[in-house]
């Protein structure tokens, strides 16, 4: 588990949210991986021009890939980078192997939640261990969220 970022983090910053991955799938428990990239990859999230909507974690011989990331190419590199590359995710063995057992024999997914840079200024990225919702499941958090709004509405109000 990933502690929780206070506002003396001067160096926090979230790059990409995928907000549609909590409406899509049940979370189980999340995990934070480091991000190999290239120095021309790192200058453009800098910028901000990233997405990891469509994008999703796979173990493929014994290591964790982030496949069909985007990430915008820097105009001043001397040496681009590839947009929808597969990029390699560092995580330990240990978790590794738990993420293996999570999505061979549960029937879980691996969704990228949150792209940022941590206190350090490193690239890191918190996957989802998830499992997807069925419809039905969907209009059950909808109309959650929507008596929440109502409930807030009319606290303010004082009815």
């Amino acid at each position: 588990m990933a502690k929780k970022q206070t506002s003396e983090d001067k160096n926090y910053k979230v790059i990409a949210d995928n907000r549609r991955a909590r409406y899509d799938y049940a979370i189980e428990d999340d995990i934070e991986c480091g991000v190999i990239l290239s120095g021309s990859e790192v200058k453009s999230l800098r910028v901000g021009q990233s997405n990891i909507a469509e994008s999703y974690a796979s173990i493929d011989d014994g290591e964790l890939w982030l496949t069909n990331s985007y990430i915008a190419p820097y105009q001043q590199a001397m040496f681009p980078h590839e947009e929808r590359a597969k990029r390699k995710l560092m995580v330990s063995k240990r978790e590794l192997a738990r993420l293996g057992q999570a999505t061979g024999r549960q029937g879980m997914t691996l969704v990228p939640l949150v792209m940022y840079f941590n206190h350090k200024g490193r690239v890191k990225i918190k996957l989802g261990i998830a499992k997807g919702k069925k419809n039905h499941d969907k209009r059950a958090t909808e109309a959650k969220r929507d008596w929440g709004r109502q409930q807030q509405r009319l606290l303010r109000r004082g009815d």
